[in-house]
């Protein structure tokens, strides 16, 4: 019987040509010029998921994108896992810092890749790592190796908030039954330490606008007289972190969970050098909530940045002016216990009070998201754990992340099965960045990992 080794040995050329060839279509879902091109990116992946061997694969519609859902289904007795992946990608701006463009993969080594990594948008968030699955799966099919029912729900829609998700998964419990959830768009550690991510943030994204006068105004005749919109905004903004990066907002904190200083000592266990995390973000100093480390800032306490902020006049050379508008988009990482929609409220609420006499504010919710916890007692933890040790030779770290997979609660709450995070993607390969890239160990490693799931997965569901 063939193992999973010998056939990536034999495939990985066209594993790799694959990936390259769905990372040309630039799939963005912000954009709506994009739109032929993300649909384009649907049909192929059903295509693939056709081709690894799934029985049935359909285009779904939605409001939005479309997701593509696809089984193989081998026996109603065993145990189902169900993929879940996204094939939309971020824009790519700006594309002055690109080098090479976002949409025209090329493989390049790197200090943290010296096998070589595939730099184009999307390549580790998240087509590469949901193609990990596909190859996966092309493998257990092929050689007849598949020990359990697999389904795979594979959307266009996350980078923008998944809004027709929700609608999708409620009208479709049926469809979607599973006994795990199993997705593939977070990261590990090091590629000689594997890791499995046990907490996502959750997220509270808002738009804040600022109007002063009813007209763009010359800054000589009215400058100092009138309120400035992008100076009133520059306030408010730094006022919602106080001396010690503490949120300001009243309530913010009040549901924050408190994690135990066991539960800290465990955390610290992992490696981590902030000399080489300084080094490799080119900064002289780390920033942050005072009391806390830099892993705990970014993963178990909750966050209030600035992703934008605009008005006036930007372009060549100068131009005295005072806008009559200023704006600022503004995201908020949450930890489990903190309701998005409640602190989007308080959000809202805050900003507005603080707003000086002689300005408006609007304050426009985008979207948001739920944190998550997966308890590493369950068997689909105990599953990976034992996939990672088979691959890697180690015992995975349990890891909280900084990042945030909204659906995953919704997931939770409505299928009621717990979510399995086994991400292969590293810290330094720039998602959501210019230059993002996969690195092809990460990637091989991953289609390696994934079929061991399946099997202690199913092997652990019979000593239920």
């Amino acid at each position: 019987m063939q193992n999973i080794q010998t056939y990536i040995n034999t495939h990985k050329d066209r594993f790799l040509n694959e990936l390259i060839e769905l990372l040309k279509i630039p799939s963005i879902s912000a954009d709506s010029t994009y739109k032929n091109e993300v649909i384009k990116t649907a049909e192929a992946v059903k295509t693939q998921l056709e081709q690894a061997g799934c029985d049935t694969v359909e285009i779904c519609k939605t409001k939005g994108f479309p997701i593509v859902y696809g089984e193989k289904m081998i026996d109603k007795n065993l145990p189902t896992v169900l993929v879940y992946g996204h094939y939309d990608v971020q824009p790519p701006d700006p594309l002055n810092l690109w080098n090479s463009p976002p949409f025209e993969p090329v493989i390049k080594e790197t200090d943290s890749h010296p096998e070589g990594a595939i730099f184009a948008r999307g390549a580790c968030d998240d087509k590469g790592q949901m193609y990990m699955h596909v190859k996966a799966l092309e493998f257990m099919t092929k050689t007849k190796q598949l020990p359990c029912n697999v389904k795979f729900m594979i959307e266009g829609e996350e980078e923008v908030g998944s809004e027709n998700l929700g609608d999708f998964v409620k009208a479709n419990r049926e469809k979607l039954s599973n006994d795990v959830i199993l997705i593939s768009d977070t990261g590990m550690i090091a590629k000689d330490t594997p890791s499995i991510t046990t907490g996502l943030r959750g997220l509270s994204y808002v738009e804040v606008e600022v109007t002063g006068p009813n007209r763009d105004l010359h800054s000589g005749l009215y400058g100092g007289a009138v309120a400035n919109p992008i100076n009133v905004l520059a306030k408010m903004i730094a006022s919602l972190h106080d001396e010690n990066n503490h949120i300001t907002i009243p309530g913010f904190y009040d549901k924050v969970e408190i994690l135990s200083e066991a539960e800290r000592a465990e955390m610290a266990k992992a490696p981590f050098s902030l000399e080489a995390y300084k080094k490799a973000l080119d900064i002289d100093a780390v920033y942050g909530e005072a009391g806390y480390t830099t892993n705990e800032r970014n993963s178990i306490r909750p966050t209030l940045d600035v992703n934008g902020i605009w008005g006036g006049y930007t372009g060549e050379g100068a131009k005295t002016v005072i806008a009559s508008k200023a704006y600022a988009k503004i995201s908020m990482r949450l930890v489990p216990h903190q309701d998005w929609k409640e602190i989007t409220q308080l959000f809202k609420s805050h900003f507005e009070s603080i707003a000086p006499k002689g300005v408006t504010v609007k304050v426009t919710p985008h979207h948001g998201g739920q944190g998550y916890v997966t308890p590493i007692d369950c068997i689909g933890y105990q599953a990976a754990s034992k996939a990672y040790k088979s691959t890697f030779g180690k015992t995975p770290i349990p890891q909280r992340s900084g990042g945030s997979i909204p659906i995953v609660s919704l997931f939770e709450k409505e299928l009621k099965s717990k979510t399995i995070l086994m991400g292969f993607g590293l810290d330094s390969d720039a998602i959501h960045s210019p230059n993002e890239h996969f690195g092809i160990f990460n990637y091989l490693k991953g289609i390696e990992t994934i079929p061991y799931f399946y099997k202690y997965f199913t092997e652990l569901s019979k000593q239920k």
